[in-house]
């Protein structure tokens, strides 16, 4: 990820002009040297303390000191998300906060969603319930909303964002957010928040261009047919 015109030392994301869905997808992929370069950003502290202002976060960004090398970033990234016993303090999938409901019925219901849209997960990659899999449907449903011809095709993508967001990100984000918070002062944590506020944020913009919403019974129903 990189801002056409500025140096790595002084970039300053444009939030306006950035799909943040993309952009978490981006932060919270598997650790890699592009990623680190770019989360190592001096100017990107300040870039974030302006997005927490935007999304109407309370209080002042709190400070964070960010990793000193890649293998702290990775060995930190792997300790908080991919390893431990039984599981990771803080793993990116939906099944592993909400325990209301079967991981399976959970997983099975995700891609209910994404077929609404005619894609596809790639099994060999990912599961249905993890975190960057939400958020590239996400993205793509945005892309597709911005593009739409007519209002109904609009309200209808305004809908099925709202429906996924409301069902699953919303769902398991916030308490992903308190876990995290309670296990490292680190920057994912504060770029987990910035996540919690951005999915509350856009939920609340969709729902004024949305139709009523409907049971979570019947919303099931229409994803599963």
């Amino acid at each position: 990820m990189t801002v056409p015109g500025e140096s790595p030392a002084s970039a300053k994301l444009d939030w306006a002009g950035l799909d943040l869905y993309r952009f978490f997808a981006f932060v919270f992929s598997s650790p890699s040297r592009e990623r680190f370069a770019t989360l190592a950003q001096p100017g990107l502290k300040n870039s974030l303390a302006d997005l927490w202002q935007q999304l109407r976060c309370a209080g002042d960004f709190p400070d964070f000191a960010w990793f000193k090398s890649y293998q702290e970033y990775e060995a930190t990234y792997i300790a908080l998300f991919d390893v431990g016993v039984p599981q990771p303090p803080v793993p990116l999938f939906e099944s592993a906060h909400d325990k209301t409901r079967p991981a399976q019925e959970i997983a099975l219901e995700n891609t209910w969603f994404y077929d609404a849209l005619g894609l596809k997960w790639d099994s060999s990659c990912a599961v249905p319930d993890y975190l960057i899999t939400q958020l590239e449907f996400l993205a793509a449903v945005h892309y597709t909303l911005e593009n739409a011809q007519d209002s109904a095709t609009m309200r209808s993508l305004a809908k099925l964002e709202t429906d996924f967001l409301t069902r699953h990100m919303l769902n398991w984000i916030p308490t992903a957010d308190k876990k995290l918070s309670g296990v490292s002062p680190c920057g994912f944590t504060r770029l987990i928040s910035l996540l919690a506020a951005f999915l509350q944020n856009r939920r609340d913009e969709l729902s004024k261009v949305c139709l009523p919403a409907v049971t979570a019974t019947t919303e099931s129903k229409r994803y599963r047919n």
